[in-house]
């Protein structure tokens, strides 16, 4: 049995809802993701194990395991891992490059271990993920986390390249996050069945997921984040919620993102929620919740997985709500 802790309320629900075969197989990624971070040496595998031990929702293995079905064995097991992996090491590396000292209410690699080591403990995760596909011969599921990993790096290049800018347009936003999360949540989708369906319902998914978790960033609390309000303003990230209160209230664009400290970006907070902007960004989510799950009517697959399929999108936006 997989451990509930791994995959917390409500994407639990799924495995509530599911056969016994998909919590079955979840125990496995758990497993998998634990052998592949032992025996790397003792600190690096300390890191490892201390990022794995934080725990995740675990989102884009369940999603491999739903695509696949119940038939996909260990092939989608395999493929269920390695993508967690990926997911762990941008983590990983993203906190080294935000100087963040919490994640998920925890203190980061980077803050207790350092940035060198920090750096280390990513591309070992990185590593691994493709040695794993690699090893069985996976040619396909390689090119495709490949193509994923490639898509992640351009957008985190492209939110560099734009921090602190408050002119970004909504466009510009949003192709950054189809690059930096929405991608990942499509390979995942087609890891598990190489179906256009299911590359749309990943897609939308995985952008209303970034929208919900930009949306939290403002809104808090930081007992439910891990995090302090206002994190992305401070690391000079503009999305969407900023984008839209400027929209609504110009004066807004006139505050020095690079001047905030934590009360000053705690503030801001207050008044882009009071303009009704995040509001707006989670209809916006909940649009992008719909087509993804009107994309899987017609995908050609038993009615249980696509009910667990839309369960998980359901998931997305409880976890926000």
């Amino acid at each position: 049995m997989t451990r509930r802790s791994a995959v917390p309320p409500p994407v639990t629900a799924v495995l509530d809802a599911s056969s016994r075969w998909l919590p079955t197989r979840m125990g496995e990624v758990e497993d998998g993701l634990r052998a592949q971070i032992a025996d790397h040496g003792e600190l690096l595998g300390a890191d490892a194990a201390a990022t794995l031990a934080a725990g995740g929702k675990r989102l884009r293995p369940m999603l491999v395991l739903l695509c696949a079905g119940e038939e996909g064995g260990e092939q989608a097991v395999r493929a269920a891992t390695a993508i967690e992996l990926v997911h762990m090491a941008t983590l990983v590396h993203d906190d080294v490059l935000d100087e963040a000292p919490l994640r998920r209410g925890v203190p980061t690699v980077a803050a207790t271990s350092g940035r060198a080591r920090a750096i280390s403990t990513g591309d070992l995760l990185l590593s691994r993920a493709f040695a794993l596909l690699a090893g069985a011969g996976d040619s396909r599921a390689v090119r495709l986390l490949a193509e994923a990993a490639v898509a992640l790096a351009r957008g985190e290049l492209a939110q560099r390249h734009d921090a602190f800018d408050v002119t970004i347009s909504e466009q510009r936003y949003l192709e950054r996050c189809r690059l930096k999360t929405a991608t990942l949540f499509e390979c995942a989708c087609l890891l598990g069945r190489d179906d256009d369906h299911l590359r749309r319902f990943g897609s939308e998914v995985g952008l209303a997921f970034q929208l919900l978790d930009d949306v939290l960033d403002v809104s808090g609390p930081p007992e439910r984040t891990g995090k302090a309000r206002g994190t992305d303003l401070l690391d000079g990230t503009v999305t969407l919620p900023l984008i839209e209160a400027i929209a609504l209230n110009s004066g807004i664009r006139d505050v020095d993102l690079q001047a905030l400290d934590p009360d000053s970006a705690a503030a801001l907070c207050d008044r882009i929620a009071a303009t009704g902007a995040l509001d707006a960004v989670r209809a916006r989510a909940l649009e992008m919740v719909a087509a993804g799950k009107d994309a899987l009517k017609d995908a050609p697959f038993p009615p249980e997985q696509r009910d667990l399929l839309a369960l998980v999108a359901d998931g997305v936006v409880q976890r926000y709500s």
